[in-house]
């Protein structure tokens, strides 16, 4: 009887050294100076049996503070949100955990459905034509919409709002480095992009425009103001990374003239997961369809007139001329795009727009809450379910008294800028209860004195 996972046997060793030819495992060392070989034993602990190291693992992980423990106020790309359960049922099943690339759309119709059905979900959000199977996450995502301006354009001049999330926008540094793009931060005032300095800067070598809605801070930016600012410069492209479920309420980047409209899917079924992996999104208008990295999956008919699903349009440089490629991103988040399109069927676009509102509903509570017990919230223009409050003293600090009351507390925006120090980003979404808000606020306004 074969048992796949016993360690070998002095037997196995023997047979191994035999088969590659020396007489001893130090004899496939022996090209090494024993000067640089290290001859102690390594500050390892002695092995464990299973059951010992499972305890040991279990009393680890239940050091971590979870949301089961504790009660989240954190967001900041990242958020707590009602996932039904039908989303465990469906991407538990074989088919779709086992699944890879579907390379063979004979063998792959389920997967290819789901993944289409995700594109025409999140196409309808952001009101865009196309939207491609998924990228790796939603910074990875804006950095190649990015990209993709400066090649469609042939520009290298790029204006990036500060207000976009900061690890997207060292991602949108790192990629720029090899095209060479020209990287110019636009500042923030009054937690929105700052429209003057933005028009200042925008000429005819400018490739994008990029911006988030909301942005960072929480804050709604003004697309339409953004669009009729880009309308004296034809060629350059409006980019908006956007959380989709606030698209249940806000009028989509689409209808502002976005020529690429990116972002987090996490908020759709996906849990937070200690920040990852998720799944982003990338849509797009027709007519940059043949250059939207990763891959599509496009409906069609087989000879018999049944419908069917295929991988179309790959611009990737794997399958076309690598100087003609539009990317070097090779995959996509299936298995999450699927979670994300069964919460989204689930909650129907009632439910979505349902769920927009109650984030909106909850987050302007806790604001008015936090105003009464006397904390600062620092800015006052339109926002979704995130806002920003000046604790008068360090986060981290406030934070660890937070944790010690049962309650996350929000992003410490001084690790993004000392101009932010001692201010905080609090996220409420849906699931949050009035008692929560309370308490928190209670406890936040507490420690705050």
């Amino acid at each position: 009887m074969q048992h796949r996972y016993i360690p070998m046997t002095e037997e196995d060793k023997k047979a191994m050294l035999k088969t590659v030819g020396v007489d001893s495992t130090d004899d496939l060392f022996a090209d090494i100076p024993e000067e640089v070989r290290y001859n102690g034993d390594l500050n390892i602990k002695p092995a464990k049996s299973e059951y010992e190291l499972k305890k040991e693992l279990a009393e680890l992980a239940n050091q971590n503070v979870n949301l089961q423990t504790h009660t989240s106020f954190l967001g900041a790309g990242v958020y707590q949100h009602y996932i039904p359960s039908i989303v465990d049922h469906v991407i538990s099943r074989s088919e779709f955990y086992t699944a890879y690339t579907p390379y063979q759309p004979e063998i792959s119709q389920g997967e290819l459905q789901a993944i289409f059905e995700f594109q025409t979900l999140i196409s309808e959000l952001t009101g865009m034509d196309v939207a491609n199977s998924s990228m790796y996450d939603g910074g990875t995502a804006l950095a190649e919409a990015v990209n993709l301006s400066a090649g469609q354009t042939r520009k290298k001049k790029v204006l990036v709002s500060k207000a976009v999330h900061p690890e997207s926008m060292e991602v949108i540094k790192t990629y720029a480095k090899g095209p060479g793009l020209d990287i110019v931060e636009i500042d923030v005032k009054d937690g929105l992009t700052d429209l003057s300095q933005l028009e200042a800067e925008l000429d005819e070598d400018t490739a994008s425009v990029v911006l988030q809605y909301p942005n960072f801070l929480g804050q709604v930016e003004p697309l339409q103001e953004v669009n009729e600012l880009l309308a004296n410069q034809k060629k350059t492209m409006m980019v908006v990374s956007s959380n989709p479920l606030a698209l249940g309420y806000l009028t989509p980047p689409g209808e502002f003239g976005a020529d690429i409209v990116v972002g987090e899917a996490q908020v759709f079924g996906i849990p937070a997961q200690y920040g990852g992996p998720h799944c982003g999104y990338f849509a797009t208008t027709k007519k940059l369809m043949r250059k939207v990295p990763g891959r599509l999956v496009g409906q069609t008919v087989d000879e018999e007139g049944q419908r069917g699903f295929v991988l179309t349009l790959q611009a990737r440089e794997q399958h076309i001329r690598r100087d003609k490629a539009t990317s070097n991103i090779c995959s996509n988040q299936a298995l999450n795009a699927l979670a994300s399109s069964v919460a989204m069927t689930a909650l129907g676009k009632h439910g979505v727009k349902d769920m927009a509102i109650l984030n909106m509903k909850k987050a302007r509570y806790a604001k008015k809450k936090a105003e009464d017990t006397g904390l600062e919230v620092v800015y006052s223009g339109p926002f979704f379910n995130e806002f920003v409050v000046n604790v008068k003293g360090d986060v981290a600090s406030i934070n660890k008294q937070l944790l010690d009351k049962g309650f996350i507390g929000g992003f410490d925006l001084g690790k993004v800028s000392d101009d932010w120090k001692n201010h905080m980003l609090m996220a409420v979404t849906e699931i949050r209860t009035k008692d929560e808000i309370d308490q928190f606020v209670k406890e936040l306004g507490d420690i705050n004195g």
